[in-house]
């Protein structure tokens, strides 16, 4: 039996400003003056400062009048959407521009070959979306290095489409699919497990590889080689015929396809410039090839002078204004988008230059103070995930050389004396001090525990252990040298 009823619901609805603020947030310069050139081609009534699009600067010989110049220059637009994005704009290059050729090398790199075999699958237009995704998230090792649920988010944010975990997964398997073997996981041993499916599965050996990498991967890294052979009941010599076929595989699948001459050097150009002058930091932004955005004057009186005569306006030239109106707020959105973005990045690396501001005067490492994301979105006001896309592959240049802002976040830990030190600070003792022991009887986690506690770094086992994984050395049964 069908019913009517009405509800009330509380919606949170983002607006194409804050759309377009959180897209432009999270990209580096880098790709904010290609995603600017972009937008100048697309919309016409968007232009560079110094770049006019006015038709009065040019001579004119027609004896129209200018409701009717305006009226064919509408409508000629409109009818021919199809014109090459350059004849929309005058005078875009100068003598004084600088033409340079750009050395390209041959050649196919990993992505591109990862993205050659979408074609040699069938997938709905929506699923060739979601993997041409993934693979731009898939490093040069062959691995999604990303957790689902963020490129998830990505995908909603950047373009628009809602995906559930079920169907990224689905697309994700697809990509694991191609070649090479073992692409696209998202941890070695998903990834050996990967290269050992395509292998052939009527092979006893290859059998007991998989399951041994399945079910007991944890005691294979740790060798504890005994304990495999109990579980999986082997006879013996046959675990070290299994050993060699796992160390047959490629742990880095991507590796393959990182040819110098293909492989393309990523330059890092930093989005932030601080100098130091009469002994104070000075920050200011990288906005050397950002240009400065208007609106066109020719478009926004074509459109108040079409406003001023809608009485009398046909249904092609109501359509005409609609269109240009569309355009204008779309171009005063992307200015205001740019605006807001200079303006949050400067105040979050304000905020970052003020909380570790001993250390960005001289450089020193031991004066980076613990710091993590909510203290910035404390001081600045601005929400958690705001500050985190703006760190994200940001850099600055200071005079000590060039960082990632993530460089400058630690979580922090106390002394016996209460005082407050970066986990970095740790971290770097602890890597001291690997380096410099007896190979033949290297530091156990409850030695290295135990040296801390003695230098006042009250700190557990189980920490040091988290600490060294994040430094990727092995435990010291696997550092010790005969």
């Amino acid at each position: 039996m069908l019913k009517q009823s009405l509800q009330q619901k509380l919606l949170q609805k983002l607006s194409p400003l804050q759309i377009q603020v959180i897209k432009l947030l999270e990209i580096p310069t880098t790709q904010l003056e290609q995603r600017i050139k972009e937008e100048l081609e697309k919309n016409p009534v968007l232009e560079m400062e110094g770049d006019s699009r006015d038709p009065d600067d040019e001579e004119d010989n027609s004896t129209e009048t200018d409701n009717e110049k305006d009226e064919m220059s509408i409508d000629a637009y409109i009818q021919n959407e199809d014109i090459p994005a350059y004849k929309l704009s005058a005078r875009n290059f100068s003598k004084d521009d600088k033409q340079e050729d750009v050395p390209f090398s041959s050649g196919t790199t990993f992505h591109e070959h990862l993205v050659s075999q979408m074609g040699l699958r069938i997938m709905t237009e929506r699923q060739a979306l979601i993997a041409e995704y993934i693979i731009g998230n898939i490093d040069e090792d062959g691995y999604l290095r990303r957790e689902v649920d963020e490129i998830i988010d990505d995908l909603a944010f950047s373009q628009n489409v809602e995906v559930d975990e079920k169907e990224a997964l689905e697309v994700l398997e697809i990509v694991q699919d191609f070649d090479p073997p073992g692409v696209g996981a998202r941890d070695l041993r998903e990834c050996l497990m990967l290269q050992l499916e395509k292998k052939n599965q009527d092979d006893p050996l290859i059998q007991k590889a998989y399951h041994l990498v399945k079910n007991h991967f944890e005691e294979f890294t740790r060798k504890h080689y005994d304990k495999i052979e109990k579980r999986m009941h082997l006879e013996e010599g046959e675990l070290k015929d299994i050993l060699e076929e796992i160390l047959k595989l490629n742990p880095k699948p991507g590796s393959s396809y990182s040819n110098p001459v293909t492989k393309t050097v990523q330059h890092i150009i930093p989005d932030f410039i601080l100098e130091i002058e009469d002994g104070k930091p000075k920050l200011s932004l990288n906005n050397r090839n950002v240009p400065e955005l208007r609106i066109s004057n020719t478009y926004s009186e074509m459109f108040e002078d079409y406003q001023a005569n809608r009485k009398n306006q046909s249904k092609e030239q109501k359509e005409a204004l609609m269109f240009v109106k569309q355009k204008l707020d779309s171009a005063k959105w992307f200015i205001d988008a740019i605006k807001q973005r200079q303006n949050t990045l400067m105040t979050v690396m304000q905020a970052i230059l003020d909380y570790q501001y001993e250390y960005f005067l001289e450089g020193d490492e031991t004066k980076l103070k613990p710091m993590i994301l909510k203290d910035i979105a404390d001081r600045t006001g601005l929400d958690i995930s705001t500050v985190s896309r703006v760190s994200n592959s940001k850099y600055i240049q200071t005079h000590f050389g060039i960082f990632p802002l993530k460089y400058f976040f630690s979580e922090g830990l106390q002394t016996d004396s209460g005082e407050e030190v970066s986990t970095r600070e740790i971290k770097r003792i602890l890597q001291d001090c690997i380096e410099n022991e007896d190979k033949r009887k290297p530091l156990t986690d409850d030695k290295l525990a135990k040296i801390l506690q003695e230098k006042s770094y009250n700190i557990a086992r189980r920490t040091v252990a988290k600490y060294r994984e994040q430094l990727n050395i092995p435990v010291a049964r696997l550092r010790k040298e005969w």
